[in-house]
């Protein structure tokens, strides 16, 4: 980052701040040892699961968002939900062109890897709600905005998931004379998803801002229990990435060779989506901040329902599954590399405070 790293989620914790592609790039190095040299622990962590999430993970990335949204001033959100260039942009860019854009690198690169292919697509469809709010706050990205357009593509994601599905995996390419698949996928369990990774936390990081600044004032709750709890989104991220590693690690590692295949579509639709879209936010009049949640929102994926989807419906062994999970595996580097990009970036725009 710069010589004064972004206090964000990491107050207090310069040391980790400093050093925080290095202690991913452990985290998952160590999680892929794990998953290859500890007999069991794979069988002994997919056992600890309520249907096909992983409760590990689940508790991860629950105390992963859960001092994020805490930091979230939730008396601003009005003025988020009326800013109406950002709530189209990004309904625009993750719902109509991110679908697409992955769509057309799948076919593109992994024309003959059906299994692959399709995997990816379902990657495309799950719009981030989860690991975005750690990589916009590391930016210095609009906190509140971000709160609002992650709840936002929870809303159309119950919605649209399914329906997305059928159209990209089974109607266009039956218009494009392409071989087709199916995806029978329910909005209930979408519905479930969305509750656990960002109901439960959302919860309560709303009711500590509200019973924090009424027991003791906003500048206690910021300046005092902030601080505290803000080193447990970094812990809880790397704890998330050492466990998904170590799920599977022995996937990854037994296949490099189908890893960068899939990783290519991959690199290409973060580059394209959090490029064009942060340049979106510029050419629309957004300032640095919103700019930056936007091309956050719309580059991220939510890679645990993936997972999911592509486990429930094809199988842990199957292709599909493990294109979702190098999902992440491509995912979290590239997006800490574009948290400095976009604090590089901010001399692009109208100089303006960067939030603390």
């Amino acid at each position: 980052m710069s010589s004064s790293p972004p206090q964000g989620v990491i107050a207090g914790l310069s040391a980790l701040d400093r050093y925080l592609p290095v202690w991913i790039i452990a985290a998952m190095a160590a999680g892929l040892l794990l998953g290859r040299l500890v007999p069991g622990l794979n069988t002994a962590l997919e056992a600890v699961k309520v249907g096909e999430i992983s409760l590990p993970i689940a508790l991860g990335l629950l105390l992963m968002m859960y001092p994020v949204l805490a930091k979230v001033r939730y008396d601003r959100l009005g003025t988020v939900t009326g800013d109406r260039r950002l709530l189209m942009s990004s309904l625009v860019l993750n719902w109509v062109l991110g679908p697409a854009v992955m769509f057309a690198l799948a076919w593109s690169l992994l024309p003959d890897l059906p299994e692959y292919r399709t995997g990816l697509i379902i990657v495309g469809l799950a719009r981030c709600i989860a690991m975005v709010l750690i990589w916009n706050d590391l930016a210095c990205g609009d906190r509140e905005a971000a709160a609002v357009l992650v709840a936002l593509n929870s809303i159309f994601q119950v919605v649209a998931f399914g329906a997305l599905g059928w159209f990209y995996l089974q109607v266009l390419p039956g218009w494009l004379g392409l071989p087709q698949a199916a995806l029978q996928v329910s909005a209930w369990d979408i519905a479930f998803y969305v509750l656990i990774f960002l109901g439960i936390p959302l919860a309560a990081g709303y009711a500590s801002r509200k019973l924090g600044e009424r027991a003791r004032g906003r500048t206690w709750y910021e300046s005092r229990f902030l601080p505290k709890i803000g080193p447990l989104a970094l812990y809880g991220l790397l704890f998330t990435i050492v466990i998904l590693f170590a799920l599977q690690g022995g996937m990854i590692t037994s296949r490099p060779g189908d890893v960068a295949r899939i990783a290519l579509p991959l690199l290409a639709y973060f580059a394209f989506m959090w490029g064009g879209s942060f340049l979106a936010g510029k050419l629309i009049g957004l300032g640095y901040e919103r700019a930056t949640t936007l091309a956050f929102t719309a580059a991220g994926n939510n890679f645990e329902l993936a997972i999911a989807v592509a486990v429930g419906v094809f199988g842990v062994t199957s292709g599909q599954a493990l294109a979702g999970v190098v999902g992440p595996l491509i995912e979290v580097p590239v997006l800490v590399a574009l948290v400095y990009v976009s604090l590089a970036g901010r001399r692009l725009f109208i100089k303006e405070p960067v939030r603390a």
